[in-house]
């Protein structure tokens, strides 16, 4: 069962690779995600429990940052295709930062949570069996490939839109930050969850 979960969240990355609507690729991501949690929890190791249990808490907020974005998003193009929605950098740098950021923890890099939360995971199969060492790094690689491909589309490039788009508004940071800051904490502090 632990091969078949791995199986399934890099079938669910690879299905992320060919979205072209951004609220499924996100969804799809979330399933990839919990590929690995239900991998962790099956093998009933400490590592692999705490883990899943940081994984789980971190993509939530992850999870739930990437969704609001989209939402931003879609109030300004009324339209979720990836192509239609690019060259948001130019219009809003601010919300550029957030899409960076947030996909940067999507990808699991260094020192968030979702960081810790993976390497429990893989520690905690690769001490099960080492070659489950190749399904995981082939997940990551294509998760950091989608989430790259997802920040690219919509921020960079020639855009679609007019000059009149609406700036962010503060309730729209506030919400990404509500999302951002508890998961930078948690971050800074892993054994709140661990």
């Amino acid at each position: 069962f632990i091969v078949l979960a791995l199986w399934g969240a890099i079938l669910a990355n690879l299905t992320c690779l060919q979205q072209t609507d951004l609220k499924s690729l996100i969804a799809y991501s979330s399933i990839s995600h919990m590929g690995l949690v239900v991998a962790a929890i099956i093998i009933q190791t400490p590592w692999g429990l705490s883990g899943a249990m940081a994984l789980m808490i971190a993509h939530g907020f992850t999870s739930s940052a990437l969704f609001c974005l989209a939402n931003t998003t879609y109030e300004r193009t009324h339209t979720r295709i990836l192509i239609l929605t690019r060259g948001f950098h130019n219009i809003l740098p601010m919300a550029t930062t957030w899409w960076l950021v947030t996909n940067l923890m999507n990808i699991a890099i260094p020192p968030s949570m979702n960081f810790t939360g993976e390497l429990l995971i893989m520690s905690a199969l690769f001490n099960w069996c080492p070659t489950t060492i190749i399904m995981l790094g082939l997940s990551m690689l294509i998760t950091a490939s989608y989430s790259l491909h997802m920040f690219l589309s919509t921020q960079m490039g020639a855009t679609m839109l007019n000059n009149q788009t609406e700036p962010m508004h503060s309730r729209e940071h506030l919400l990404i930050t509500l999302h951002l800051a508890p998961l930078l904490m948690i971050s800074l502090k892993p054994e709140l969850v661990i």
